[in-house]
């Protein structure tokens, strides 16, 4: 099983780097990223449109066929309609997500961005998340390209991960805290 998922990892990054390095050379990169980034939406929003691409039984025509209309109805840039195409031809299309998700990371990477996560315990408005990415802009002396997301669980605070760096303000982590030196006394 494990030897299956290093292959899909490995493959994954192949192909990533090979749209990138399409993109890149083709003068295409920031509207190729910008239809990556676009089909990653769509996977993690339409469940029938993550389910087709994940089902091995479906046929390669179908897939064609449906990628083409998106392409039509969405001016897609031919370079990545033709690379979807081509996953498709070498039925790698069950990775289209890994593959977008690390070609957005070797896009972020090129870029000099650095890739951070924040989760709120209280949803953060817009300026406040730009104020929390200038922030950390200004320390890491790096752009940063920010993931946020709303935890309710976290009852109080932030949890920042830059990198390898954490920090966690939380008052969930702070009650943890207290609960393991409760029983190590």
């Amino acid at each position: 099983m494990s030897k299956y998922k290093g292959f899909s990892d490995t493959s994954a990054n192949r192909y990533s780097l090979a749209l990138y390095e399409l993109a890149d050379e083709s003068n295409l990169l920031r509207q190729v990223e910008e239809n990556s980034s676009a089909f990653l939406t769509l996977i993690l929003n339409n469940k029938d449109f993550n389910n087709l691409i994940k089902d091995p039984t479906i046929n390669q025509d179908i897939l064609i066929n449906v990628v083409k209309k998106i392409s039509e109805t969405f001016k897609i840039e031919i370079l990545f309609k033709n690379f979807l195409s081509f996953l498709i031809a070498k039925r790698r299309f069950f990775y289209l997500e890994k593959i977008l998700n690390r070609f957005n990371e070797i896009c972020s990477e090129k870029k000099g961005e650095l890739k951070a996560e924040i989760k709120s315990a209280k949803e953060l408005t817009q300026e406040e998340i730009k104020k929390i990415t200038d922030e950390l802009s200004s320390n890491f002396k790096s752009k940063i390209k920010l993931n946020y997301s709303h935890d309710q669980s976290l009852i109080g605070g932030l949890v920042v991960q830059v990198g390898s760096a954490m920090i966690d303000t939380s008052i969930k982590n702070k009650l943890q805290q207290i609960e393991n030196r409760m029983i190590e006394a």
